[in-house]
């Protein structure tokens, strides 16, 4: 739980870091970076945001409503200095949680703030626990074969070919980060194939704004 945790409070603070934002918003972003599989809740980030409210590291402003709309009004979060401290203390850690299955997206998702020693680290580290993990299914799969019936082995084949596919797109960004292959400022990875998870916020984001619901009065808080 403290974990998962921590990786909302990375990706609540690696949002804020790039602009203020209003619940409903932080919201919707938050569930991008967090991935499809995992939905976040009103009732699980708004405890998340007071507390970082305690710990100084975000501020809120209150916005008077527009007068066609609620009278109720908008609550915008935005990073104080102290949060950016936290965040840059965050996006330092390479240890072994960083590349585990809860974390890795987030940290991914603001690799262009990360200096390369630490992403090639977690790159790395993300891709040999795959290749532990991708042995011992294979194992796994050799000694069951003949006691499951086809529809478990093809759904057991069908996980080890994406962790298959991931090791192959996590050696692609290695060679293209020791390769000094990176595009734009934030030396973010160049060539290789496009990964699902490897989009950052804005940008799936921006994918997927005409898909969002209006929010109602109570949301946009």
């Amino acid at each position: 739980m403290a974990r998962r945790g921590e990786t909302l409070e990375l990706a609540v603070l690696g949002l804020l870091h790039e602009s203020p934002l209003h619940g409903y918003e932080l919201r919707k972003r938050v569930n991008t970076v967090l991935g499809w599989g995992r939905v976040l809740s009103y009732g699980t980030l708004y405890p998340a945001l007071k507390k970082l409210l305690r710990a100084g590291f975000i501020a809120e402003d209150l916005a008077a409503p527009a007068p066609a709309a609620s009278r109720r009004h908008r609550i915008t979060y935005a990073l104080t200095p102290a949060g950016q401290d936290r965040f840059a203390a965050l996006m330092a850690e390479a240890g072994p949680s960083a590349w585990e299955d809860d974390n890795f997206d987030v940290r991914f998702a603001f690799f262009s703030r990360t200096d390369i020693e630490i992403r090639l680290r977690i790159l790395e580290g993300r891709r040999s626990r795959l290749e532990e993990r991708l042995s011992r299914v294979q194992v796994q799969l050799d000694r069951t074969q003949q006691q499951v019936d086809r529809y478990a082995m093809e759904l057991q084949r069908h996980g080890v070919e994406s962790v298959e596919r991931e090791v192959r797109w996590l050696s692609d960004l290695i060679n293209a980060e020791r390769g000094g292959s990176a595009a734009g400022e934030g030396g973010q990875p160049g060539a290789g194939p496009r990964h699902d998870q490897s989009r950052s916020a804005p940008e799936v984001d921006q994918s997927i704004r005409s898909t969002q619901p209006a929010p109602t009065a109570a949301e946009q808080q």
